[in-house]
């Protein structure tokens, strides 16, 4: 019997021990048994958790496929840093630590000491934006591997933070479009895959969808997930990628939100399959080409809610039901414990 199995086996005979008919949980027992696999011991436990929300600025927005102008993504930045955006409430409200990450904002934030932050902040550098991939190749070979590297770097902090598990957040401009034109570079369908993002209409959405096709075309990368970065991706989406793919082996899960942190995640599961192994997705999003991709990890969102916000919200939902049934499994009295009898009889009959 392999390690995996034999801790598989010892979650399921605790589980199994406790004071409720078997398998009565469902979905959480599942949970369960994922995160002691990745923590290696029975029960897992989960006592801190954190949220990374990266922030980065697209170049393709500059062919007119977003509704909202650039400097949406440098106000929404400085909107999480004063606590007021749709994340800090949730995050705040599960229990969350809130990391918000400049990955390439292509504006100029104010400096820390002026902003009065609620949350951690956390500035790279790494440039001013992806260039427009309709034009040329978004990010430079050296470019990609400083923010593969940067991401890696936030996984160890994420470790030193002694976080059981993580999630994943976005905030950026044209990032949908980003996003899609990866997903259909990597063999994905463009119906499946380009959506209204932030609400365009159907004439928006029909050119959005013809320069995201052109573009693949153009620039034409390799269908590897290096390869697609450095043609069609940005800095945030690179990130969050070496973010997943530094997790590998630290025994920490991640909970991934909505389309484009999911197709970062993809670019993750091309350059290394294994990453499903602690990856969760923690909600089903109400963009169409969500779902494509999460079959085609073999992941099972927790939650499906109708959530398009991005920002990590349906994430840190997920994550927290995670951290329920983790809480549940630690809490709750054995059948010798509570001396509750566990003949066969009762057991049908209770």
């Amino acid at each position: 019997m392999s390690e995996t199995s034999a801790i598989e086996k010892a979650m399921l005979h605790h589980l199994d021990n406790l004071t409720k008919p078997r398998g009565s949980l469902g979905k959480l027992e599942e949970f369960c048994v994922k995160m002691a696999k990745i923590q290696n011991q029975v029960p897992p436990r989960i006592d801190k958790k954190g949220i990374y929300v990266f922030a980065g600025d697209h170049g393709i927005t500059e062919e007119g496929v977003s509704l909202y102008p650039q400097e949406v993504t440098l106000q929404m930045t400085v909107n999480f840093l004063t606590g007021g955006a749709g994340i800090n409430a949730l995050a705040g409200g599960t229990g969350w630590e809130l990391t918000a990450v400049e990955a390439g904002v292509a504006g100029e934030l104010p400096p820390e000491e002026s902003l009065k932050s609620t949350c951690r902040f956390i500035r790279t550098a790494l440039g001013k934006g992806s260039r427009n991939f309709y034009k040329g190749p978004a990010l430079t070979a050296e470019e990609l591997q400083k923010a593969l590297e940067a991401g890696k770097d936030l996984a160890r902090d994420a470790r030193e933070r002694g976080y059981q598990l993580t999630a994943i957040g976005d905030m950026g401009i044209g990032n949908t479009s980003t996003a899609a034109a990866m997903l259909i570079a990597a063999g994905f369908s463009p119906e499946e895959m380009v959506d209204r993002g932030t609400g365009i209409d159907e004439k928006m959405l029909n050119h959005k969808r013809k320069v995201l096709e052109e573009a693949v075309a153009l620039r034409k990368p390799a269908k590897t997930g290096e390869a697609i970065m450095e043609q069609l991706g940005s800095f945030d989406l690179a990130m969050m990628t070496g973010f997943i793919l530094g997790l590998k082996g630290q025994g920490i899960g991640c909970v991934v939100d909505g389309f484009p942190v999911t197709s970062a995640a993809y670019m993750a599961f091309l350059i290394d399959r294994s990453v499903t192994d602690y990856l969760f997705a923690g909600h089903l999003s109400k963009v169409v080409g969500h779902k494509p991709v999460l079959d085609a990890m073999g992941l099972e969102p927790i939650v499906s809610l109708d959530m398009r916000l991005g920002e990590g919200t349906g994430a840190v939902i997920g994550g927290f039901i995670i951290d329920l049934a983790v809480q549940t499994a630690r809490k709750m009295a054995s059948f010798a414990e509570a001396g509750v009898s566990t003949s066969e009889q009762e057991e049908e009959n209770y």
